[in-house]
């Protein structure tokens, strides 16, 4: 595990660029050319400081492989490198999103241990309108009224939220404003239902087109949303923020499939088209991987049952759904073509270390071992240098070009690569790098409202 990390994270850094500061492009192709198509070769590309493929995602794996070993000098000076860019870009920032914009930013520059994220934490309060920020790229005007706002946890408000949660634990100045005025826009954008209170990636009052869609999992739904609530509320001693969290939680498992020991919640709501998509995923960013965290979140805040069951059991039916599924094995076109972590097998590799970690149970270290050794089989290695290649069966060329990034690319693999290695040699006390879109599934440490 640790030589195939090291490899792909060489080959990352043989693809860092520089051009007033560090970048990375998306992707390249096998032939060391750039690659065509729709991703942006331009250091000036609007993702370009962002989490999810670009420099902030590298300082996310920097943190793990500080942990893992001591930096090089290439490494230490990258790693300066980014967070000075990061900082000189804030002032001119207004995307607020984790994926993209200011949140991330408080995620990246809080894992390098560099000062600047109060910096960030300022910059949204002083960008921010009374219904939210405006979305970092523009909706179509054709769908949505003026104005309209993402609440979601990756592009919208609720990334604010869990950039100041984040924030407040680790005592940046604003951190707790921050946090109470996304919490309260997010209230004010609740929309009851007789079984709980959804919101929506975009709220029903933007909708110019009558539109039922919604898309109810992590990153562009009610889980990460309520989620974020849920934390904010045991932050901040809010238990109204708490039982809208709840009242999420409940309509959530109305949403989905709670049959045999399972929990999974459509991929959107009406179901996609067979044809184009899989109406379940299983990874972090639409399936019950990342939407069990929001149970977690949920008895972090002393939520003790959602639905007359206890909380933590909707989080062990997520995992069963997973472990359960076939992946990692592809089992037809466009099952588990993606071995990334937004999607794919490194992100729920990922989850399923931080529970082993967490309570011990040794299916999910297990589980996180196959994974991993599936990870392995796929690398592309030469030469010293690894990167995976992901499947689009509907394309004529099948066979992506590869990611080099955080979410979509070789970084964020090889950062569950160098987590995993580093938990079969130390065991449960391998240090875990908490992150701001995961950390209350490790970090046992009580709510700064109860006493820490």
């Amino acid at each position: 595990m640790r030589e195939v990390a090291e490899a792909g994270w060489r080959w990352v850094l043989d693809h860092v660029r520089w051009s007033d500061g560090p970048w990375i492009p998306a992707c390249v192709g096998v032939d060391e050319a750039a690659a065509s198509g729709d991703n942006d070769e331009s250091p000036s590309s609007a993702y370009r400081n962002g989490i999810h493929e670009g420099i902030g995602g590298l300082a996310l794996v920097l943190a793990e492989v500080r942990s893992t070993r001591t930096w090089t000098d290439e490494e230490a000076e990258l790693a300066g490198a980014i967070a000075h860019r990061l900082r000189t870009q804030i002032p001119v920032v207004t995307d607020a999103s984790f994926f993209d914009g200011l949140s991330g930013m408080v995620g990246a520059l809080v894992a390098l241990d560099e000062p600047g994220a109060e910096i960030a934490v300022r910059r949204m309060l002083d960008t921010v309108d009374a219904d939210g920020w405006p979305p970092g790229t523009g909706l179509p005007t054709r769908a949505y009224r003026p104005g309209a706002r993402i609440n979601d946890a990756t592009l919208g408000t609720a990334s604010a939220v869990l950039a100041g949660v984040w924030a407040i634990r680790h005592d940046v100045p604003g951190a707790r404003e921050l946090t109470q005025r996304a919490a309260d826009i997010l209230l004010a954008e609740a929309e009851p239902e007789t079984t709980g209170t959804n919101w929506r990636m975009v709220s029903r009052r933007f909708d110019l087109a009558g539109r039922t869609e919604q898309m109810p999992n992590w990153s562009h739904g009610l889980a990460g949303i309520a989620a974020g609530l849920a934390l904010a509320g045991a932050e901040l001693d809010r238990g109204d923020l708490v039982e809208a969290a709840r009242r999420g939680a409940e309509h959530l498992v109305s949403l989905g499939d709670t049959s045999g020991d399972g929990l999974t919640v459509p991929l959107a709501i009406p179901p996609p088209d067979p044809a184009k998509a899989n109406p379940i995923s299983y990874g972090w960013c639409h399936g019950p991987t990342g939407t069990s965290l929001l149970f977690l979140a949920l008895d972090r805040a002393g939520v003790a049952e959602i639905s007359g069951e206890p909380t933590t059991s909707w989080y062990a039916r997520g995992r069963h759904s997973v472990r359960t599924s076939g992946l990692p094995e592809r089992l037809r076109p466009g099952f588990w073509d993606n071995d990334g972590r937004c999607c794919g097998t490194a992100g729920v590799g990922d989850a399923f270390l931080d529970a082993w970690t967490r309570a011990g149970a040794e299916a999910d270290l297990a589980f996180a071992v196959r994974l991993g050794e599936a990870l392995v089989e796929r690398a592309v290695e030469a030469d010293g240098r690894a990167f995976w290649r992901f499947l689009e069966h509907r394309k004529p060329e099948p066979l992506l070009p590869p990611g080099v990034g955080w979410m979509q690319g070789a970084a964020g693999i090889a950062a569950y690569l160098f987590h995993l290695a580093r938990v079969l040699d130390v065991g449960r006390d391998a240090p875990a790098v908490l992150r701001m879109e995961s950390w209350w599934a490790v970090d046992p440490r009580p709510s700064r409202s109860s006493g820490s």
